[in-house]
């Protein structure tokens, strides 16, 4: 008889982890919720770092040479253009590798 009480209370014991493991569900899409906002603010300080990196470039270039604010206006695009361009790589850094498909054999072929 002994045997059929520790059973029962294994089966109780189950039970009750795989509630325990069901609760841990809600806790996971917050962590994944946290990691996607983490990733948004990345990409939008990888835009704002190339425009500053480009203003500092141009206002430099044009106190240096005492022109108008051409550099800066040029820098500043250019900046915009470099922050545009690493956002673009770190969202298809998030999509993960290519599937294999028709668009990894146009990229082999040209």
């Amino acid at each position: 008889m002994p045997d059929e009480k520790q059973k029962a209370q294994l089966d109780a014991l189950d039970a009750k982890l795989r509630a325990a493991k069901g609760a841990e569900a809600p806790t996971r899409k917050f962590e994944d919720h946290h990691s996607q906002a983490h990733l948004a603010w990345r990409m939008v300080i990888e835009l704002v770092t190339g425009i500053v990196i480009g203003f500092a470039i141009g206002y430099g270039l044009d106190s240096l040479f005492g022109t108008l604010p051409i550099f800066l206006v040029v820098f500043v695009l250019l900046g915009f253009a470099a922050g545009v361009n690493v956002m673009l790589r770190s969202a298809k850094e998030l999509n993960g590798p290519p599937q294999g498909g028709a668009e990894s054999k146009d990229n082999r072929d040209g």
